[in-house]
């Protein structure tokens, strides 16, 4: 299972797109800010799965504060950050991923990449992709045995 994460793509979604054009992987994970940026996503490439979470910018959107995402046998927690005062520490992040029997918290808001851990969680901030001196991804793949595999890249 291979995924893409996005955060904070804030209307600039041209190098979104080169990015998911070139890797083509199984699961689009968008962290928010700016959700309504998925609408690209999900025109040009109905066929993969998409999931997003509302960010702090994001205002009139259905997009969920969080979610579970399940990549092969692991299950992500996906969330913006801002709730989980990811400014200053990523512990209530971590634990809510723990709480949620999730091996992964993907988390934005902060436009700055971050592929870690604390405790059992991994922790993975993809940076920003579309707001920043440096724009960035976040590449994930997991086996079907559970392996995990995370680096942040370069747009």
């Amino acid at each position: 299972m291979r995924a893409a994460v996005f955060s904070d793509t804030h209307s600039n979604t041209a190098l979104m797109l080169e990015a998911v054009r070139r890797t083509r992987p199984d699961v689009i994970i968008h962290l928010g800010d700016h959700d309504r940026d998925t609408l690209c996503l999900k025109s040009e490439f109905p066929e993969i799965p998409l999931f997003s979470v509302r960010g702090n910018c994001d205002f009139f959107t259905t997009a969920p504060d969080r979610d579970i995402v399940p990549l092969g046998p692991v299950k992500a927690f996906i969330t913006h950050g801002h709730l989980y005062n990811v400014d200053w520490s990523t512990d209530s992040l971590a634990y809510a991923a723990q709480e949620a029997e999730c091996q992964i918290a993907m988390f934005g808001h902060t436009h700055e990449a971050m592929n870690g851990e604390l405790g059992s969680i991994r922790l993975l901030n993809p940076g920003t992709a579309g707001k920043g001196r440096i724009l960035t991804y976040a590449w994930v793949e997991v086996n079907e045995n559970g392996g995990i595999a995370t680096e942040i890249r370069k747009l």
